[in-house]
């Protein structure tokens, strides 16, 4: 049993989905080194191979009695939360329907990528934080948790954040940068970049 659940956090599909999640997790760390349309672009692109890679991962369950820990801080989300937000501006915003008929009814729902982007970023960067210790039941119930999360949350959010993502690059909107773009308080970028740095010189360190 234990020989089988090895084979399966080590497996090909899991190791890739590690891989592509932790490139999720370090592109949006660094969201505000991209200019608007870049960001949207690279965004559109990184989205369906993450989708895909989770799709293609084995089933499991749990092994042990408590949860994963958890990693990111409320202060972390909100850095990657603002950050998105601020690098998008008034293109953060979304409406689920994406009908131009339909869109400007009173019934439409909105929704915001940052929020999303932000979620789907606390799921990943717990998984890979966990990934990384090691401990082969550790990894297994980190791989369970952040695919049932997958599946009931930010597998939908993911999906919303594409297609208004397409919306915006092929649609009717100026995504240009505008003049003045306010990209948030410097000095909160800042202390958000220094978190994100710290945790990745760490992550280089246990890897050497």
């Amino acid at each position: 049993m234990e020989n089988n659940r090895e084979e399966l956090v080590y497996s090909g599909a899991v190791i890739e989905f590690v891989a592509v999640a932790r490139e999720v997790c370090s592109f949006l760390e660094q969201a505000d080194g991209f200019a608007k349309p870049d960001f949207i672009d690279k965004t559109r692109k990184i989205l369906p191979l993450l989708y895909y890679k989770a799709v293609m991962l084995p089933s499991t369950e749990t092994l042990l009695e408590e949860g994963p820990e958890r990693f990111v801080t409320e202060q972390e989300w909100q850095t990657i939360h603002d950050t998105i937000m601020n690098r998008l501006g008034k293109h953060d915003d979304y409406q689920e329907v994406m009908d131009p008929v339909i869109r400007d009814t009173e019934d439409r729902v909105g929704g915001s990528i940052s929020e999303n982007l932000a979620d789907i970023y606390q799921d990943l960067k717990d998984f890979v934080m966990v990934y990384r210790i090691g401990t082969v039941e550790l990894m297994n119930d980190a791989l369970w948790e952040c695919m049932q999360h997958f599946d009931q949350e930010w597998g939908q959010k993911l999906l919303n954040c594409l297609r208004a993502l397409h919306n915006l690059l092929h649609g009717e909107e100026d995504i240009e940068e505008e003049e003045g773009n306010d990209r948030g308080n410097d000095t909160e970028q800042g202390t958000g970049k220094w978190i994100f740095s710290q945790r990745q010189k760490l992550w280089d360190e246990d890897e050497e």
